[in-house]
């Protein structure tokens, strides 16, 4: 899954809870707000300061991030980021209400739409998640985590096509570490190997 860093990013409309199959356990602190407050350099200073807690402590990172929150909502990066802790932490509804509320703020970056993807596939939501890492390419095509990502979950879900088969040449020679490279390398031995018995293809998860 991927951070932002802080940035300045304005939005016309709030997103609603996205359900994901599973209930949240407290409704959406955005609810009923009384009014928005917006003290944008607040927010950035605070989000800024998450970021780097984000692994070492991600308890004060949370609570960075709802400060930001409280200081500007409409702060697309500690929405995202914000969903990045409660994703990893299995807080699955939560977390799909920050990336759309991010995916929203921020409608020219791949982050939060990947991060949603990632959501959806967690609660195995196959399909959904696999239109969501597609929307992410739109917004960026190329983007490499993306693009393993999507890869990854058509090879799981047995959805390979010629287009699988052509990012997987790519991610063998451009993969952004050697474990993603071996990883695409065996899947294209292993699909070669079948479609020339005849047996169907067998996804190979070793490494991913």
């Amino acid at each position: 899954m991927t951070r932002t860093s802080p940035a300045l990013l304005l939005a016309l409309c709030i997103a609603a809870a996205l359900p994901i199959g599973c209930r949240s356990s407290s409704p959406s602190p955005y609810v009923n707000q009384p009014s928005i407050r917006r003290d944008t350099d607040r927010a950035q200073k605070l989000a800024a300061e998450a970021v780097d807690l984000m692994e070492k402590d991600p308890q004060r990172a949370e609570k960075l991030l709802r400060d930001a929150l409280a200081a500007d909502l409409y702060h697309g990066p500690s929405h995202n980021n914000l969903g990045v802790l409660l994703l990893e932490r299995g807080d699955l509804y939560e977390a799909a209400n920050e990336f759309e509320w991010a995916r929203r703020l921020m409608p020219g970056h791949p982050d939060p739409r990947m991060n949603l993807a990632l959501t959806l596939e967690k609660a195995g939501r196959v399909d959904e998640a696999l239109a969501q890492y597609r929307r992410a390419l739109e917004v960026h095509p190329g983007h490499r985590p993306t693009v393993q990502a999507l890869t990854r979950l058509e090879v799981r879900a047995r959805r390979v096509s010629d287009e699988t088969l052509q990012r997987l040449a790519t991610l063998s020679l451009e993969g952004e570490d050697e474990a993603w490279r071996r990883w695409a390398r065996g899947v294209l031995i292993n699909l070669n190997t079948n479609h020339d018995s005849g047996a169907g293809p067998l996804p190979i998860d070793s490494d991913r």
